[in-house]
């Protein structure tokens, strides 16, 4: 399960909050959150970009600083 609103990035496991989104001139956005993980005491910080589906432009894939693909979303219908 992915979560994807303009505020926050929720998985089954994790709750990003973001605090920086800077739009790049690929189209892509660079955004900074702050992470808190299931069992863990506290948040530490993450970089995420964020940009359309090369297989499918109504997607959106969500990848992380190392560019691990985090998941994709589409908009909830």
């Amino acid at each position: 399960m992915l979560l994807l609103t303009d505020e926050e990035f929720v998985t089954v496991a994790s709750a990003c909050t973001f605090t920086d989104k800077k739009p790049q001139a690929d189209g892509s956005l660079l955004v900074t959150a702050q992470c808190e993980a299931e069992g863990e005491d506290g948040q530490s910080p993450a970089k995420f970009v964020i940009k359309r589906s090369a297989k499918s432009p109504k997607k959106l894939v969500i990848t992380g600083e190392d560019g691990s693909v985090m998941g994709e979303v589409s908009r909830c219908k």
